[in-house]
């Protein structure tokens, strides 16, 4: 009889620390996509070997397109176009904490991320881009970051050896988020032989802002540049993708979202 009263109260006492250790729970009012999705697909990012092989993948078929570019070199010095995040910077770590509170994305906290120069890098990426340089291949980084996080960005990129990495080659966000004009900038001086990104505005103004209907039909257009010219790396974490399916509406609940989200799934 002792022995059942001990193991009630172990019971008891196990009951009461589950429900008082989940404050994640409690903040997270009802979403069931935003904010959890992020930290799954950030657990993914960081321990499948499926991500590893996606991106070593992108970046060793991207060395091969750029000796054939090499071989048919033009009248302009060559140059490769590259997005930062998730694309070179792993910054799945920002997502997992951001969602562990039971939050989404904010530029504040955002920032007292990208300031601890933390960032990991992407499979595949320092060795891609020290080959380019090593060909005499000018490397541009272009990013929506903000102009205040030059410093940071440039400390994070520096302390993984990537080639040019400094003022001139990183054109961080402006007026837009559009990247088309700072696309525009390279071109004045150089040809752009390969363009790499994990969004679809990372290559061109078509993809900017436009429905997610529109998105896909354009992508099916642009089939021949997917693995030449266009070279994409997967982040199933955020993006424009998820932006589209609710029409660019930042503005809406995290429980509107959450619901237009769940509406666009497909079920049986």
């Amino acid at each position: 009889m002792k022995m059942k009263w001990i193991l009630t109260g172990v019971m008891a006492a196990g009951l009461f620390a589950c429900k008082t250790t989940r404050p994640v729970a409690e903040k997270n009012t009802g979403s069931q996509l935003i904010p959890g999705g992020p930290a799954w697909a950030a657990l993914w990012q960081q321990q499948s070997g499926e991500y590893k092989a996606l991106c070593l993948q992108a970046y060793q078929l991207a060395a091969l397109r750029l000796d054939q570019y090499l071989a048919a070199k033009g009248s302009k010095p060559l140059a490769v176009v590259t997005d930062i995040d998730e694309t070179v910077l792993d910054n799945s770590p920002y997502s997992v904490h951001q969602a562990l509170a039971g939050k989404t994305y904010d530029d504040k906290s955002w920032m007292e991320w990208t300031a601890k120069v933390a960032a990991d890098t992407v499979p595949g990426a320092p060795s891609f881009f020290k080959y380019a340089a090593s060909k005499g291949v000018k490397v541009f980084y272009i990013t929506n970051r903000a102009e205040s996080e030059r410093a940071v960005t440039l400390q994070n990129l520096q302390r993984y050896q990537f080639p040019d990495a400094d003022d001139q080659h990183l054109l961080l966000k402006t007026t837009t988020s559009g990247k088309e004009p700072r696309r525009q900038q390279v071109l004045q001086q150089y040809e752009i032989v390969m363009l790499f990104g994990d969004n679809l505005g990372d290559f061109s103004a078509t993809f900017d802002k436009k429905p997610f209907e529109e998105r896909n039909t354009a992508v099916l257009q642009a089939t021949s540049n997917f693995g030449s010219r266009y070279i994409v790396l997967p982040n199933p974490m955020y993006g424009d993708w998820e932006g589209a399916l609710y029409n660019f509406q930042y503005k809406l609940t995290t429980q509107q979202k959450d619901s237009i989200l769940q509406s666009r799934l497909r079920n049986y």
